[in-house]
């Protein structure tokens, strides 16, 4: 592969295809080989540890998020990488850096994959700025390929994806992650009639795809680490939806690692939303 400078504000349309291609290939080779050899053996995929936060982290992960940190240095070796398996002091001086930087979850819903239950993604986003300007997810079981551009709109297999459109909040299907809400918001959500149903399928990236392509109409969740909502949020943003945090602000109005989740497919449903919580 040849070395190049990354276009400022976002990559162009031969650089979309080979960064996208990247995260393909990542899927082919590491993902999907490692988990077709559990699900043959009918055993589940030992985790290599614990996490400080109770996830798990495997090989997989740990070998895809090595291959796409150094072929993205190859490519593109002026811009840093944050990944989700580096360490928080690793993680906090590239945020804090000022430059450009991949945010990156090579296997995101790390505990599908040890069921095994076929969810899961790898998720990229390149941040300039404090802001998103490219993000790709790859699910690579479906094999299909969320896309986005900041400003260009975003892209299912290279096809124009929107959100779904506005719908009384009462016949809305929502992600809700409960785990990480405050009890009482959590219990709210759970007893009251607000909404039609709930799902939460373990991997934040495809709820986020799954918004942007019109299969949900909402997203709640307590606490998002920056893996999980950067490349989502703006594959979100550009097929219609509405992202903040509970405080109806932009989880990258500021440098941080995690953040609350508010994202609707509607602003409608969006405002409803923020005035329950």
């Amino acid at each position: 592969m040849h070395k190049t400078t990354l276009n400022k504000v976002a990559p162009n349309i031969k650089e979309f295809n080979e960064i996208s291609s990247l995260l393909k290939k990542a899927g082919e080779e590491i993902i999907m080989p490692a988990f077709r050899k559990q699900t043959s053996a009918h055993q589940s995929s030992k985790a290599k540890n614990m996490k400080d936060d109770g996830s798990v982290v495997t090989e997989t992960d740990l070998q895809c998020q090595q291959f796409l940190q150094h072929e993205l240095s190859m490519l593109y070796p002026d811009v840093a990488f944050l990944g989700e398996e580096m360490s928080h002091e690793a993680q906090l001086a590239c945020l804090n850096s000022g430059s450009r930087f991949w945010c990156v979850d090579p296997l995101d819903g790390t505990s599908n994959f040890t069921i095994p239950l076929p969810h899961f993604a790898i998720s990229l986003a390149l941040i300039e700025n404090g802001n998103v300007v490219f993000a790709c997810i790859h699910d690579p079981v479906l094999n299909e390929t969320f896309t986005a551009a900041k400003g260009h709109g975003a892209f299912l297999n290279n096809n124009l994806i929107t959100a779904a459109p506005a719908t009384p909040l009462a016949h809305t299907v929502g992600f809700i992650d409960f785990k990480r809400l405050e009890k009482n918001t959590a219990t709210m959500f759970a007893t009251q009639k607000i909404f039609r149903s709930q799902r939460n399928i373990g991997t934040c990236a495809l709820e986020w795809a799954w918004l942007a392509a019109g299969r949900a109409h909402f997203i709640i969740h307590g606490g998002e680490k920056i893996w999980d909502y950067s490349a989502g949020s703006l594959i979100a943003e550009e097929a219609g939806c509405i992202v903040t945090n509970f405080e109806n602000r932009h989880p990258f109005y500021s440098a941080q690692l995690s953040s609350p989740i508010l994202a609707a497919s509607h602003p409608d449903i969006h405002q409803q939303l923020l005035s329950v919580l």
